[in-house]
């Protein structure tokens, strides 16, 4: 689930300048900046859900609201990373500088939702732009990471994943750290957040040497291989079966807290439950060369699948056993999220690995729009217990998708 990966950021490159010997290893410091800078970089994607309640109390704004303010963010990253691809922008500009304008951009929108004043619709096209910029961060600086790792990119991918699982998650946690600011004080913290984690970057990280030859573009052609390349279309497949439960979920745990939970120990509860996908991306990622990154990939997404198909009982269950539960979800329904990354990085066409990597994005994303907006709109008409397990469709099929992979011998075997 790379979220929006730039064609820039995993295209090969076509020609690398000639160096005078081994290149050095990047300084220590450099993987934690980025790391720190994703995660308060993408701080803004669910601010506004952090501030729901606060927004229909004052504003008697219906629960289906958090689904289109979510969906807006989407659209808006859809939208960002089609045309960062295809302007090429991360390669024919400095990545750095890319970073840093995309995460004050962010910044300005988030303060832009905090003087709405109420209005649904301004928020909403806050929201579209706040996704649209968001795909300047969190991609570019995959970008950055793969130039100062050329060779060690998928070690770090489970951080830099978890890295905006994190920060998706904090807007939950600065709600709860505020319990007593109003909503708008809470988008401004967001705001400056983001301001400072491009500052960051753009300081403390410099110029990447393995930048890339010369600009690659989007190619649309590369679409035909998620259907003609068989793995390509399973690793696809699996992605957009992980992508129709993931979003949705997170959009949804407010709601199965609130079952038992209110005020600052809700939004607390959501920061640990969204934040505990940071142990899925990192446990996973260790795990991928003992036994492959497709069952890796399988065996989270199994469980997730399951923790949707008991929810009826979980819902009902001892406060020990609902917190194991949730826990064990968010742990597993973002951990698949850099395998399949990978795996489609790994099967793609070696000349049409960015353009895969970003359609298939695209795609997976248009896809978690679908959900959010179908499974939000349910929720009001009928009961968690009967709705949930039907979140579990998304993760059947794509395990199933993926099978061909995960059947495949494990790494060293014959």
């Amino acid at each position: 689930m790379l979220r929006g990966m730039s064609a820039a950021a995993r295209q090969p490159p076509r020609s690398a300048p000639p160096t005078s010997g081994p290149q050095a290893p990047a300084p220590r410091y450099v993987l934690p900046v980025i790391v720190v800078a994703q995660c308060a970089g993408t701080s803004a994607w669910f601010a506004v859900n952090a501030v729901m309640p606060d927004l229909q109390q004052a504003f008697g704004w219906p629960a289906q609201a958090v689904g289109t303010l979510t969906s807006a963010v989407q659209l808006g990253f859809i939208a960002g990373t089609l045309v960062f691809a295809l302007l090429a922008l991360a390669d024919r500009h400095s990545p750095r500088g890319l970073f840093l304008l995309c995460a004050l951009a962010s910044a300005a929108c988030t303060v832009g939702a905090a003087s709405t004043g109420g209005s649904m619709s301004a928020l909403w096209a806050w929201r579209v732009a706040t996704g649209f910029f968001l795909a300047g961060i969190y991609p570019v600086g995959m970008k950055i990471a793969a130039q100062w790792f050329p060779n060690g990119l998928g070690a770090a991918l489970g951080w830099l994943v978890g890295a905006l699982v994190l920060g998706s998650a904090s807007s939950h946690a600065l709600r709860a750290l505020g319990a007593h600011w109003p909503w708008t004080q809470v988008l401004l913290v967001v705001a400056a957040t983001s301001a400072a984690a491009g500052l960051l970057l753009f300081v403390a990280v410099p110029e990447p040497p393995h930048a890339s030859a010369r600009a690659v573009g989007l190619q649309f052609g590369a679409l035909a291989s998620l259907w003609r390349h068989g793995r390509v279309r399973a690793s696809a497949m699996g992605y957009f079966g992980h992508m129709a439960e993931l979003y949705t979920m997170w959009v949804l745990v407010p709601m199965i807290l609130a079952t038992r939970l209110s005020g600052p120990s809700l939004s607390w509860a959501a920061f640990v439950v969204l934040g505990a996908g940071v142990v899925g991306c990192v446990l996973g990622g260790q795990l991928v060369q003992r036994v492959g990154g497709a069952r890796v990939a399988a065996i989270q997404l199994a469980t997730s699948g399951l923790c949707c198909l008991i929810s009826p009982w979980a819902l009902q269950a001892a406060t020990p056993l609902f917190g194991a539960w949730l826990i064990v979800w968010g742990i597993t329904v973002v951990g698949d999220s850099p395998q399949f990354s990978a795996l489609t990085a790994q099967n793609a066409p070696p000349d049409a690995v960015g353009s895969v990597l970003t359609l298939t994005n695209s795609i997976g994303f248009a896809v978690s729009i679908v959900s959010i907006e179908l499974f939000v709109s349910l929720s009001q008409r009928m009961p968690l217990s009967t709705l949930l397990p039907w979140l579990a469709v998304g993760p059947l099929v794509g395990l199933a998708c993926l099978a061909p992979l995960w059947r495949l011998p494990r790494p060293g075997r014959a």
